[in-house]
């Protein structure tokens, strides 16, 4: 008796995460309460109301789980390809018989139910990975193997931004994190930082003028910044060279003197010398390695390449591939125009609705902002300022606790998986609930854009739900079945 109970999956399945699960479930349906109650209301667990439906989600996302954790783990790494090419081809139709919901065609309608493909592609995206990177012989440091999984990622991604679901598709970038741990080069995030950073100062000061020059700030700050990244990178893979040094100082030299020229001569736009600089560096590192066969030599000219290339992209992709809603956003966050009756009001009101709520809160059905809707989307994407609201700083402190020990529960059980394929799912699951949770979080109290994605567990909504509870219960029974077999 007492064996069988030790083979049962239910008996072995982590108690640490199922236990945070419920807590997170609890938190999220109580602040659903908040943020959905109006003045009189007297039914809250009704079919008619957001916090009668979620209870729902909530009943059916709960026997989801234990079914999860009563099948045979080896049948999700046998249909990991045939499930992630299911939902490829369901993310393509998907636009096509989607109905227009807010200008995005991502939820398709069955009866009185919309379910969004899009939150189901990442746990099916997760599991493919595992999949690929568990195949025999595959080695991320391998540039085909490295393209194979980037591949992966990539599909989905494009398929959603088909949707004009931005945020959704963002989320994708997340395993960015899982491909570090496999062991992609660390110059693959570096450049992406790199990238980020160029965009943020380009647009965030691209209208300031340098005085005695006809300058841009942004362009001026962000080439000079390619210019440094480059020696950065020859002073570390290339240390006996000389290059950084030398190419430092007469860089230096080149932009003291047009400085001068400009502030006391002709003033003129210093940004195309430091073009020219950077066009210069890149022949400089072509030709040595060209005449020494050294290949670092050759990516390093790519990076400045890339870089530049990317820095004058910036425009292009803010002003003609984002949405007009969206390049308002970014400007709003980056401080470049105020708008608090439009992309600034969201953020407005959702910091003005946490800040109310003071240490302690307003107690449960307390709040002013959210019962009188002056946040909106604050049952969904806004969530996390009803619990500002309402339980204050110390409510606030709790749930982030509670994401913060399931994301550290997790990262302990993928490190202690026996197989690949389950070290890399879990890695996979755990980077979208840290993505998720850190740009909720941020954009609510404006620290980041406004790009529309759940809070795992709180948000109203079953898609999203459902989406949470499959990436996490496939992983938890993926780790029961790893320990009943190392236990023979």
């Amino acid at each position: 008796m007492t064996n069988s109970l030790g083979k049962n999956p239910l008996f072995r399945a982590d108690w640490v995460i199922i236990l945070l699960y419920i807590c997170l479930l609890t938190f999220g349906w109580i602040s659903i309460c908040g943020a959905s109650y109006e003045m009189g209301q007297t039914e809250l667990l009704s079919w008619g109301t957001r916090t009668g439906k979620q209870l729902v989600w909530i009943a059916c996302a709960s026997f989801l789980a234990l079914f999860l954790l009563l099948l045979d783990d080896r049948y999700f790494e046998i249909i990991a390809k045939v499930l992630y090419w299911a939902f490829i081809l369901l993310l393509f139709v998907t636009p096509f018989i989607a109905k227009d919901i807010k200008g995005s065609r991502s939820w398709i309608s069955f009866g009185a139910i919309n379910l969004q493909p899009a939150e189901f592609a990442k746990c099916a995206t997760a599991l493919a990975l595992a999949k690929l990177c568990s195949t025999y012989g595959f080695d991320m440091t391998q540039r085909r193997d490295l393209i194979r999984a980037i591949g992966l990622i990539l599909l989905p991604l494009v398929l959603i931004v088909m949707q004009r679901e931005t945020g959704s598709a963002l989320v994708f970038f997340a395993f960015s994190l899982m491909l570090y741990r496999e062991g992609m080069p660390g110059c693959f995030l570096f450049t992406a930082v790199a990238m980020v950073f160029y965009f943020v100062i380009s647009i965030r000061f691209g209208t300031d003028i340098m005085p005695g020059t006809l300058t841009s700030v942004g362009e001026s700050l962000a080439l000079l910044s390619i210019w440094l990244f480059t020696l950065g990178m020859l002073r570390v893979y290339l240390p006996r060279t000389g290059h950084a040094l030398r190419l430092f100082l007469w860089g230096a030299g080149i932009t003291g003197l047009a400085l001068l020229f400009s502030h006391f001569v002709v003033p003129f736009d210093i940004s195309w010398v430091l073009l020219g600089w950077c066009v210069f560096i890149v022949a400089y590192l072509l030709w040595h390695a060209l005449d020494t066969r050294i290949l670092r030599y050759l990516y390093i000219a790519i990076f400045t390449l890339g870089s530049t290339l990317f820095l004058y992209s910036t425009d292009y992709a803010l002003n003609k591939v984002l949405q007009p809603h969206q390049q308002t956003r970014i400007r709003v966050l980056l401080g470049v125009e105020e708008n608090n009756s439009g992309a600034g009001y969201n953020v407005n009101q959702s910091l003005i609705a946490i800040g109310s709520g003071g240490l302690t809160g307003k107690g449960f059905l307390e709040g002013t902002q959210t019962k009188l809707k002056y946040v909106p989307e604050q049952d969904t994407d806004f969530i996390f300022c009803t619990v500002g609201e309402e339980e204050g700083f110390v409510g606030g402190t709790i749930v982030l606790l509670l994401f913060l020990g399931l994301i550290w529960r997790l990262i302990y059980l993928s490190e202690r998986q026996s197989t690949t394929f389950g070290r890399v799912y879990g890695y996979c699951v755990l980077s979208i609930f840290f993505f998720h949770v850190l740009v909720n979080v941020g954009m609510v109290m404006g620290l980041m854009p406004v790009i529309g994605i759940p809070l795992p567990f709180f948000s109203y909504g079953g898609s999203s739900l459902w989406g949470f509870t499959l990436l996490l219960f496939i992983f938890l029974r993926i780790d029961v079945g790893n320990k009943l077999r190392e236990r023979g």
